[in-house]
């Protein structure tokens, strides 16, 4: 386990509410203000942030079981209004919310570690065909940030507690989201080259809020737990009525 440092001042509850934020800003982007591009500049920041916090509540759940389910029942309920706020429209199969892109990190992090204590050679197999696997069926399933965000996910799974894990996480995350396919670009100069800077860019800078991560759970009971499960599915059910109005 890495040693808790002074400057690690957030808990997992504040990790919480900043990735909530940070969602609402770039659906709002898509929804009730769209122009505002600094909107979803920001909001880049929260899938990260939430992929981590996938990795975290897969380590510290006593029940990976009742964990899974959970997700996968709010990834249901979600659904509708995904499509409802994303597409406008009631039934939209080629775009999933991003809980089930969750589900299927979940489900190939479990298989992982199944094998971490049993052979170094069986878990070294198991993690690369879960990247390739789970990065083929985030596209084919259309989930959100496709094959992209189990990708993520695994980012901070399989550097986590890793000695100069940061380094690894700050490599790779710089790697998918300057690879991701889609969204603004941003043309700049630096030392006389033209430089493109993708939107998905900014991603990279979720790593600040995760490195001041303390460990520790903050505020934690059933009603904070279930109040962060619903923001999902009732702020897209929102944006979806304001922007008809």
């Amino acid at each position: 386990m890495q040693t808790t440092k002074k400057w690690q001042c957030l808990n997992a509850l504040h990790l919480k509410i900043l990735a909530m934020a940070l969602m609402l800003c770039s659906h709002m982007w898509i929804t009730v203000v769209a122009g505002n591009n600094w909107l979803d500049d920001i909001g880049r920041l929260a899938f990260p942030i939430f992929a981590f916090q996938i990795v975290e509540g897969f380590f510290h759940t006593g029940d990976f079981r009742k964990y899974l389910k959970r997700m996968f029942l709010f990834a249901l309920v979600s659904e509708l209004p995904f499509n409802l706020m994303a597409e406008g429209s009631w039934f939209y199969p080629f775009h999933q919310n991003v809980l089930f892109t969750f589900c299927i990190a979940l489900l190939l992090m479990r298989w992982m570690e199944n094998a971490r204590n049993k052979s170094k050679w069986r878990f070294f197999l198991r993690v690369s065909v879960s990247v390739i696997f789970g990065y083929l069926l985030g596209f084919v399933t259309m989930v959100d940030y496709f094959g992209y965000g189990v990708l993520m996910v695994f980012v901070f799974y399989l550097f986590r507690d890793v000695r100069f894990g940061r380094i690894g996480q700050l490599i790779c995350m710089f790697y998918i989201n300057w690879e991701m396919i889609g969204g603004l670009v941003y043309p700049v100069t630096l030392f006389g080259r033209s430089v493109v800077i993708p939107q998905q860019g900014f991603a990279v800078l979720a790593l600040i809020p995760i490195w001041l991560y303390n460990g520790r759970q903050g505020p934690h009971n059933k009603a904070i737990q279930y109040a962060c499960y619903a923001f999902y599915p009732v702020h897209m059910i929102v944006l979806a009525v304001l922007m008809r109005i």
